[in-house]
């Protein structure tokens, strides 16, 4: 790693930080490049644009998102089993920040923001490939389907969640409302 990739490193956990504590609407240049300890021009020396800046800062974000989920991961399971796991994993309060800008971008990916669209697709498919990692299955194609299940079952369980139904997605998973 070079030292000019080493000091975008460090960077980009600050951009992190920032876009997790106050979403992607607070997050103009000056509100980033604050974060990051520099004027906007200097940020803008790292990164090409703001786009570039917005796009690495999410992909940094979902790297993270997917640390915490590998370290919480066992042996593989059943998909019932593993959307259990989940399920205290994705609604637990460590994990809401990352929730809460995930719906955010696949919110304005929604109203044609086609670079979100593009980079919700990759997490999205990071998400994918590391459930059908995590889930038991005899076949190839029924642990592709179940992944697809997982990943479908997360979102709607991050939605309610959003909108104060935590306990709804909770019974669809548990049979608990403990939320």
């Amino acid at each position: 790693m070079t030292r000019s990739d080493a000091r975008r490193a460090v960077l980009l956990e600050a951009l992190a930080d920032h876009v997790l504590a106050h979403g992607l609407s607070a997050s103009s240049l000056r509100p980033l490049a604050k974060a990051a300890g520099l004027s906007d021009r200097m940020l803008l020396y790292h990164f090409k644009d703001k786009a570039e800046v917005i796009a690495a800062t999410l992909e940094t974000v979902a790297a993270r998102q997917m640390a915490g989920l590998s370290v919480a991961a066992g042996p593989p399971l059943p998909l019932a089993a593993l959307r259990l796991r989940l399920a205290d994993t994705l609604l637990g309060e460590a994990s809401w920040p990352y929730m809460r800008l995930w719906l955010e971008v696949a919110a304005l990916a929604a109203q044609g923001d086609a670079m979100l669209a593009g980079i919700g697709e990759r997490i999205g498919r990071a998400f994918l490939a590391w459930g059908a990692a995590q889930i038991t299955a005899d076949t190839p194609e029924q642990r592709a389907r179940e992944a697809a299940q997982l990943l479908t079952g997360v979102e709607g369980m991050v939605l309610l969640k959003a909108i104060g139904m935590a306990d709804v997605a909770r019974v669809a998973i548990d049979g608990d409302a403990r939320d």
